[in-house]
């Protein structure tokens, strides 16, 4: 279902936390809100939900009007930080309940369950208590729960925020598959520019109330529309007063063409290297490398070089 927003605005008291917000969100689409605290992201997506009440502008689902439509009405799907199961219940009784809430058939449920397990890869955990399942589990059992009423569209709320980093990862790559399985119109909101660039088919970025730019994440890294996206979805660094992409500088030989330096410091990371230089100019400014860049290059701390901007430039993201 594709979600169109026209002019949404939304205050608490003076504090402006929406700012006359215009965008459409394509049907069957991952969306990602991205932003950082008190950009107004979660606010936006509990407007779309009708958990808040606009100020003024309007919100449409598949063409309609839901502007002033109750939450119940709206046959949306929600996926929170704090998921809040049913500590009682059994992963599939919890799965099931919004189902059994809405009269269905056991016969039904059973067989809507049964499906959506599978998918969320519980079959085997189906009769186990939330206490008994990871993180990541549990995780999944909420997007399942969400699911099994069949929403027109789904909202994730910083879904992962609560897990251990190895977990994020390894759910980020599962919320892809997941979704091509399950092709439904899905927002989810994050602070993670990692995440955000590895899950999202369309990027929002927001600061202060306001959009900043939408468009495909590799796009949007490579050509940001005002200095705050460049800053906020990627490092940048300072070179002849310019701001750019520390993956997009180059180090070579101190007889090589471009601006001379000096190494001040190097920090190895495993998967890359970062390069610390003082300029000819007295200006710092730090280049990312590759490991294998790295071993070729063999720098050491006091190494005369010259940095410049590649001719093509390196894609690390």
């Amino acid at each position: 279902m594709a979600i169109l927003l026209n002019r949404v605005t939304k205050s608490y008291g003076s504090r402006r936390v929406v700012d006359d917000v215009t965008t459409s969100i394509d049907d069957g689409s991952l969306t990602v809100i991205l932003g950082p605290s008190g950009s107004g992201k979660s606010t936006l997506l509990r407007l779309i939900a009708g958990l808040e009440t606009l100020d003024s502008g309007t919100v449409a689902i598949d063409g309609q009007d839901v502007t002033f439509q109750d939450v119940r009405d709206r046959n949306i799907g929600f996926c929170f930080q704090h998921y809040a199961p049913f500590r009682h219940m059994t992963v599939a009784k919890n799965v099931g309940f919004g189902l059994k809430v809405r009269k269905q058939s056991r016969a039904d449920i059973d067989r809507r369950v049964g499906e959506l397990l599978e998918i969320v890869r519980l079959s085997d955990k189906a009769n186990r208590y939330p206490s008994q399942l990871s993180g990541g589990e549990r995780q999944r059992m909420a997007l399942a729960r969400a699911l099994a009423i069949e929403p027109r569209v789904l909202l994730l709320d910083e879904p992962f925020g609560a897990l251990d980093a190895q977990v994020r990862v390894e759910l980020r790559s599962w919320l892809r598959d997941f979704h091509h399985r399950i092709p439904v119109t899905t927002i989810m909101v994050t602070h993670d520019q990692q995440e955000a660039m590895e899950v999202a088919d369309q990027l929002i970025i927001m600061a202060e109330g306001a959009i900043q730019q939408t468009g495909d994440p590799r796009h949007i890294y490579a050509s940001p529309s005002n200095e705050f996206v460049q800053g906020f979805l990627g490092p940048i660094t300072n070179f002849g007063g310019v701001p750019v992409r520390p993956h997009d500088l180059e180090i070579r030989g101190a007889n090589a063409p471009g601006e001379h330096a000096v190494v001040t410091a190097i920090q190895n990371f495993g998967f890359e290297v970062r390069v610390d230089l003082r300029t000819e100019h007295d200006t710092s400014c730090w280049v990312q490398l590759s490991t294998r860049e790295a071993e070729t290059l063999s720098l050491s701390v006091g190494d005369a070089v010259t940095v410049s901007v590649r001719h093509e430039p390196a894609l690390m993201i």
